[in-house]
């Protein structure tokens, strides 16, 4: 049966999106999906909507009626402080304050390691430690961070931020055999952050079972989360890649190449 009526999952057209889309199916008798891009034909238990999440009427209309919020709509790429303060931020704040407003029980929001991705590799950084990010991009995962503890403190909306790390369908890269977090490892992340008894506001990092481990989430046990795939699986033909320098941007920081771009103003 069912645990939820209505679920709103946005950035449903992309890649994690769709494992979403069909992976909660069984959790709530309606799902509302929300993208700009198309999102195919609605099955009956779906409600799509194309839309701009940085519109304010917009973030409060498609939040109304809805038991929970997973929102997902964003780009994995570096932004430029034009892209993040007039889509990303007002996106993600539409999300929380239409929660606020229409008495949505709790958000689950799509965060990322490059909200710590300047913590070294041998540091081991856990859920506690403070922001450091290693890109503009990263800067406005942390202020989603700091907006769902907000809403939680002082208006009491519950929130789980996933610090996701490499969502991919296989790992490609050494750096993949710690960061690898599989589709079937997201669906169960969230479902796992949707069904927990009591979130307050959490932080999870985002990885799947693998034996070599680079963050920590000691402190996120209450959450549940349970994943049942490894980059282990995968080790050798990844450790017949060539070894690259312990110093090297892809190597030293949690954040991998990300540390290495330029500012988006300077990149050409």
């Amino acid at each position: 049966m069912p645990q939820f009526n209505r679920i709103l999952l946005t950035g449903a057209a992309g890649s994690l999106g769709r494992e979403l889309r069909s992976g909660l199916a069984h959790l709530t008798t309606h799902l509302r999906l929300a993208d700009r891009a198309d999102m195919g034909t609605a099955a009956a238990h779906e409600e799509l909507v194309q839309c701009d999440l940085s519109d304010p009427e917009v973030g409060m209309e498609i939040t109304r009626d809805v038991d929970a919020i997973v929102h997902f709509a964003g780009v994995a790429r570096e932004q430029s402080f034009n892209e993040i303060m007039t889509d990303t931020i007002p996106g993600t704040y539409n999300m929380f304050e239409g929660a606020r407003k229409n008495g949505v029980k709790r958000v689950i929001f799509a965060s990322s390691i490059h909200a710590v991705g300047y913590y070294r590799l041998e540091e081991v950084p856990d859920t506690r430690q403070p922001h450091r990010p290693d890109s503009f991009y990263g800067m406005a995962k942390c202020f989603g961070e700091d907006l769902a503890s907000l809403y939680w403190n002082k208006f009491g909306v519950e929130s789980v931020c996933l610090r996701i790390c490499s969502a991919l369908d296989a790992p490609k890269e050494r750096r993949n055999l710690w960061s690898w977090l599989s589709f079937p490892d997201t669906v169960r992340l969230v479902e796992r952050s949707l069904t927990a008894p009591r979130t307050g506001h959490s932080i999870i990092f985002g990885t799947s079972a693998n034996s070599m481990q680079a963050v920590s989430n000691a402190h996120a046990t209450h959450i549940g989360y349970d994943p049942q795939d490894t980059a282990d699986a995968f080790r050798d033909e990844i450790e017949a890649q060539p070894l690259a320098d312990h110093e090297s941007d892809l190597v030293r920081n949690v954040g991998g190449f990300f540390t290495n771009f330029p500012h988006p103003d300077d990149a050409e």
